[in-house]
């Protein structure tokens, strides 16, 4: 699946030592290019906002950020590889994941098959378990920041969100978090810490297996009303995966299970599913228009994303043969 965009006439096409091939996406920091390496290797390059690149403090924070960044490391993330905070144009480069985001897939295919989202829970929880284990707090896990590579799914832009995040004040206009899935903390502007990124997970994985966010759709002041003080919509998640969702979606920071705790099965008592050491890779049955995706598995299960037939970044696990199970 090729998710670039031509570049515009007004995009550079070199960064830094990259050279600029297409446009990935826009965000709240700035545009996402796909780039190359001197020796060929595709990279995810973020140039920062203009409005943003002249804020002393906002460089100052990003500098600190991406400082810490670097640390992450994990199967399941996407981390920083390269950065130039200083220059004219600052920005930053990413092991660039070659699959569709599970906003994307879920869009186009529909919800996850229960034991798939289960699957899906597990990556992600390693990925902020090895994000959180650095020092860092996401604050922006949402559909769009889970890319679903062959070999399981990763995390991507952690590590910048609290450097936007303090420049919001003096940035009018500048949105940060995602109101359906930030956290009530993170809503009501208290400090977000690492229990915030559990309760977007909940939220994430609701979608994943239902299509939509636990609190509907609206306004940004309706949602983050809902987020605040009303009960998640968990009717159409699965009985299997409904009891992780809602030890995540808990008001309460200090209620919520940790990164460490998921991997260990401790939101699992009503499934008695353990994520454990799993191999994930994916396939799909395109053979008809509109199908849905199929579930391989390996040992316990591995998560199938709808038409990742990409190559994974080096260093994934093998795939292996195994037996289906359909949705």
């Amino acid at each position: 699946m090729d998710m670039t965009h031509e570049l515009q006439p007004g995009d550079p096409r070199q960064i830094g030592p990259y050279r600029l091939r297409g446009r990935l996406g826009t965000g709240g920091m700035g545009r996402v290019y796909l780039g190359l390496s001197p020796g060929g290797r595709p990279v995810a390059v973020k140039v920062i906002r203009a409005d943003l690149a002249q804020d002393p403090e906002f460089r100052s924070r990003f500098r600190r950020e991406i400082t810490v960044a670097r640390k992450v490391s994990g199967l399941y993330t996407a981390p920083v590889i390269d950065a130039d905070v200083d220059g004219e144009v600052p920005w930053l480069a990413t092991a660039y994941v070659d699959g569709p985001t599970l906003a994307d897939a879920v869009r186009e295919h529909g919800p996850l098959p229960a034991r798939a989202v289960l699957e899906l829970a597990a990556g992600l929880a390693e990925g902020l378990n090895a994000i959180h284990a650095a020092g860092v707090v996401h604050r922006d896990l949402k559909p769009a920041n889970v890319l679903l590579a062959e070999d399981g799914p990763r995390v991507i832009d952690f590590g910048i969100s609290w450097a936007v995040e303090a420049s919001a004040l003096t940035h009018t206009g500048l949105v940060v978090g995602s109101p359906g899935f930030m956290s009530p903390e993170q809503a009501e502007g208290h400090e977000a810490g690492p229990p915030s990124d559990i309760f977007s997970l909940g939220a994430v994985l609701a979608f994943a297996a239902t299509g939509q966010g636990p609190f509907g759709t609206g306004s940004t002041p309706a949602l983050v009303y809902r987020v605040v003080h009303s009960v998640p919509r968990l009717d159409e998640v699965p009985a299997e995966v409904r009891p992780l969702v809602e030890r995540c979606l808990v008001k309460d920071p200090a209620r919520r299970p940790t990164a460490a705790g998921l991997l260990a099965g401790a939101a699992y008592p009503a499934t008695g599913w353990l994520p454990g050491p799993v191999t994930r890779t994916f396939s799909m049955d395109t053979a008809t228009a509109g199908a849905l995706p199929t579930v391989a598995v390996t040992g316990q299960s591995r998560l199938v994303p709808p038409r990742a037939h990409e190559a994974a970044p080096s260093g994934g696990p093998p795939a292996r043969s195994a037996p289906t199970v359909s949705r």
